[in-house]
């Protein structure tokens, strides 16, 4: 065994040994590493919201919270009232319930309203031939129906023995009777039982129409005032009472005549009563009539109305 061990170890050293190959590189100059510094991200970006898609999208709802705020323009919606102004005013202007628009209205010998509907009452007997109180009269009266405001209702009435709507034709049949002849509808009769102040209607009372003021209204019944002739009688408290009994009654009379009657004194009473009960007010103007002022004044003050005078030359005297 000793043996066989020696031949090894000499065989051993005999044999050259493999050599484990080494690998060679080239390595060249490294540069020093740079550190690239990254950009901060902000979180509270001001986004402009996107224009609004023409074409439907549908919308998904996420309750989560976001970092990034997103602006909300803000829409103020005007609260619609369902109030509609109905009530104690009629808008601006209105006032109590008596004014019109921005303080429009009427105006007649000096005397103003604001009353939304008004009533003419106005005398047409043959006295007022006298010293060209009619020609007066016309004139004032066109004069009012030119400077009203459009919008306005008005009703008027003309009187003498009988009463008519302003339009209507009147026929005297002996000073005895009348037919007031409107231009649509029935005829209305009259007769006197006790000379020019005892006029009465016979048989179904005639009702007067509003009117709404507009240009072309205001024509019309500016043609009729300068175009009416004169009728005899005078009696002036069935035409009162017709323009009280128009539907809805007016808020204000003009009430204008040039004289006084028998029996007058009573009317004045009568109307007065009756208008204050119903809120009406009526504006009374005595022309060249110094007697007629008693009366008139009475339903002036009855009614919270006011009260002119006019002289010959048209002069206004106001009757506190």
């Amino acid at each position: 065994m000793a043996l066989i061990g020696l031949i090894l170890a000499v065989i051993l050293m005999t044999v050259n040994p493999v050599g484990q190959p080494s690998l060679v590189s080239y390595l060249g100059v490294s540069e020093p590493e740079q550190k690239i510094k990254q950009p901060k991200i902000q979180t509270n970006v001001q986004r402009k919201p996107a224009a609004p898609s023409m074409a439907a999208a549908k919308i998904l709802v996420a309750n989560t919270e976001s970092p990034t705020s997103i602006p909300v323009p803000q829409i103020e919606v005007e609260e619609v009232s369902i109030d509609i102004g109905v009530g104690d005013d009629f808008g601006a202007g209105w006032g109590d319930g008596e004014g019109f628009g921005n303080g429009g209205g009427s105006t007649f010998f000096g005397q103003t309203s604001t009353s939304e509907r008004l009533a003419y009452v106005i005398d047409y007997s043959a006295s007022m031939r006298s010293q060209g109180r009619d020609q007066i009269m016309r004139k004032e009266l066109s004069r009012s129906l030119q400077k009203m405001q459009n919008g306005l209702q008005i009703g008027m009435i003309f009187f003498a023995g009988p009463a008519w709507v302003a339009g209507d034709k009147v026929k005297m049949i002996k000073q005895k009777e009348a037919v007031v002849d409107p231009p649509k509808g029935k005829n209305y009769k009259w007769k006197t039982t006790g000379g020019a102040n005892g006029w009465q209607p016979d048989g179904p009372k005639q009702k007067a129409p509003w009117w709404e003021i507009g240009d072309r209204e205001v024509k019309r019944l500016q043609k009729i005032v300068n175009e009416t002739k004169l009728v005899w009688g005078t009696i002036w408290h069935h035409p009162i009472h017709m323009a009280l009994d128009m539907d809805p009654p007016p808020q204000t009379i003009y009430f204008m005549t040039d004289g006084s009657a028998s029996g007058s004194a009573k009317w004045a009473q009568e109307v007065g009563k009756r208008a204050k009960k119903m809120g009406v007010i009526i504006n009374c103007v005595a022309l060249m009539h110094p007697k007629a002022k008693a009366d008139l004044k009475t339903i002036a003050e009855m009614t919270g109305g006011m009260l002119t005078m006019v002289d010959a030359n048209g002069k206004r005297e106001e009757i506190k």
